[in-house]
């Protein structure tokens, strides 16, 4: 790989670890590479972290052809840099990149590059319990054209941020509430990609539901509406019985790498019922009046695991496990941030250090 490396001149002061957000504070440097049919992905760089210039006509500006990654990592036992399962992440851009009509990246190269930035901005990564660094590589259109039609020249970028808690309730329950109005993907659209249009289309429910209260939305399928697909930020998870039940990957799901953790380390090691399938709100309604739905928790890489505490759908609330933390969501949640920070061993390969 030909990566040019420039440094910045003045380094920015850190935040205070004890006090940090989410994805509001960004590193000295940044990983840059351009496209273009000729020479293909070229000018591999890390230069100072900075403003793009574009073009007005820019074309992801008006068609919104772009897709993203997040990823993390974390400071080890021993004062290294470890990530999370760069491979997985850097193999669904790819997935991403070809529903979008976007040139496919080499994941070798790219994580070789993101090593080298980690590497030159590493007293970035925070050491205090419950902090990592958030790794979000993108890839915008970049042809300056007003006109339906793909691109032919696209930017792919990393940038950096130290970050806490991503929910300010950190690890405790939150509450979600179900949308009868609003769909967010279906099967056959760009449900499955990671996409800004995904997220666009779920901002105007997510604010209602911020209005009244609520953390997230959790999404029903666009057809029938009665099916459950995903929050707005993560994958969905419940135990009904002794059963680990969340739904299945049809096209409209976004097929969350921490998603997927959790079902190997449940089914694998922990010996649990797993089952990947279509699940309705009137099932998840009944487990509730049961008796027997016991947790439900979110995956995704920002928030690890998140547990839920109260649901609503339409005129009825239902309280699961009391509104507290479920020992299935603890268990996952440590065991995963165990792997994560060197804690526990990694028996699937997952960690790489740098």
């Amino acid at each position: 790989m030909n990566l040019t490396v420039k440094k910045a001149n003045s380094l920015k002061q850190k935040p205070d670890e004890s006090n940090l957000g989410f994805g509001t504070i960004f590193t000295d440097h940044m990983f840059n590479m351009d496209y273009d049919p000729e020479k293909g992905w070229h000018n591999q760089r890390i230069e100072p972290y900075g403003p793009m210039i574009m073009d007005p006509a820019t074309m992801v500006l008006h068609y919104g052809q772009s897709i993203f990654e997040g990823l993390k990592a974390f400071i080890g036992e021993s004062g290294e840099v470890r990530l999370f399962r760069p491979k997985d992440n850097f193999a669904r851009l790819n997935r991403s990149a070809r529903r979008m009509c976007i040139p496919e990246i080499d994941p070798a190269t790219v994580i070789e590059a993101l090593k080298e930035l980690v590497r030159l901005d590493k007293s970035w990564v925070p050491s205090a319990p419950g902090t990592s660094l958030y790794i979000r590589p993108a890839i915008v259109a970049t042809d300056p054209y007003v006109g339906v039609r793909a691109s032919s020249t696209y930017r792919f970028f990393i940038i950096l941020s130290p970050v806490g808690a991503y929910y300010k309730e950190g690890f405790n329950p939150v509450k979600i509430w179900i949308s009868k109005d609003y769909v967010r993907a279906v099967i056959g659209g760009l449900g499955e990609a990671k996409t800004a249009a995904n997220y666009a289309a779920s901002l105007y429910a997510s604010e209602e539901a911020h209005k009244n209260g609520y953390t997230q939305v959790l999404w029903l399928d666009g057809v029938e509406r009665k099916y459950i697909e995903e929050v707005g930020s993560m994958n969905i998870f419940f135990v009904i019985g002794d059963e680990l039940v969340t739904p299945a990957l049809t096209g409209s799901i976004l097929a969350g790498i921490t998603r997927e953790s959790v079902i190997k380390i449940a089914s694998e090691k922990w010996g649990m019922k797993v089952s990947e399938r279509k699940i309705s709100i009137d099932e998840i309604m009944e487990a509730d009046a049961k008796g027997i739905l016991k947790e439900s928790f979110g995956t995704g890489t920002a928030a690890v695991i998140s547990p839920v505490g109260n649901i609503k759908y339409g005129d009825k609330i239902i309280t699961i496990n009391n509104g507290e933390v479920g020992p299935v969501a603890k268990k996952a949640f440590d065991t995963i941030t165990g792997i994560q920070y060197g804690k526990l061993e990694d028996p699937f390969g997952w960690v790489e250090i740098i």
